[in-house]
């Protein structure tokens, strides 16, 4: 009898389910450095200093599965490349135009741009590419031997991407395409320029 009221609590532990719940992971972010550098990381890319590179379908960043339009401004440069993501992949000209930054655009080329925009949004996505001004090579006495215009020279202070490069290919085709979108940060928000 003794042996029953010991194994009594084991057998209940048992039954409902042994150990409590393992903890579940935070998902690993793949980050891009400001120097260009890929880096995983069970924080937020912005923590680290970087940002996000092609988040998934089933990112963090995008709130519900419904595939509606969330209703606020992207805050951080990773939610702007989820949001340019998410419209490419959907196919949404909408999307994407609402990410841009419309302020002081004629209808002519409000025309003109959604245009473009469309044709964004038709091409297959491979990657964003953040884009960062090229310092120039300044000698020890602060004279500039090289203005870097072409970004030869790696920079040695990390500088904010002032436009983001979207590699595409052609529709149907292998034919690579880029398009350059500028940064603007407006209203606390980062928005996309033609």
């Amino acid at each position: 009898m003794r042996c029953f009221f010991l194994l009594l609590p084991v057998a209940c532990l048992a039954w409902s389910g042994g150990v409590p719940p393992a903890r579940a992971q935070d998902p690993v972010q793949r980050c891009t450095t400001m120097t260009g550098e890929t880096v995983y990381t069970d924080k937020r890319c912005e923590d680290i200093g970087a940002m996000d590179r092609l988040p998934g379908p089933a990112s963090t960043n995008m709130r519900g599965a419904s595939g509606l339009y969330r209703g606020t401004c992207s805050r951080t440069l990773s939610d702007l490349v989820a949001q340019i993501t998410a419209a490419i992949d959907a196919r949404d000209v909408n999307r994407l135009a609402g990410v841009y930054q419309w302020s002081g655009i004629s209808d002519a080329s409000a025309n003109r741009i959604l245009d473009q925009l469309e044709a964004v949004v038709q091409r297959p996505l491979i990657d964003i590419v953040p884009i960062r001004p090229a310092a120039p090579v300044l000698a020890g006495d602060g004279s500039v031997l090289d203005a870097n215009t072409d970004g030869y020279y790696p920079q040695t202070t990390p500088q904010r991407p002032t436009g983001l490069r979207l590699e595409q290919t052609l529709k149907n085709s292998a034919t690579p395409s880029r398009t350059v979108f500028g940064l603007r940060r407006a209203y606390n928000c980062f928005w996309i320029t033609l």
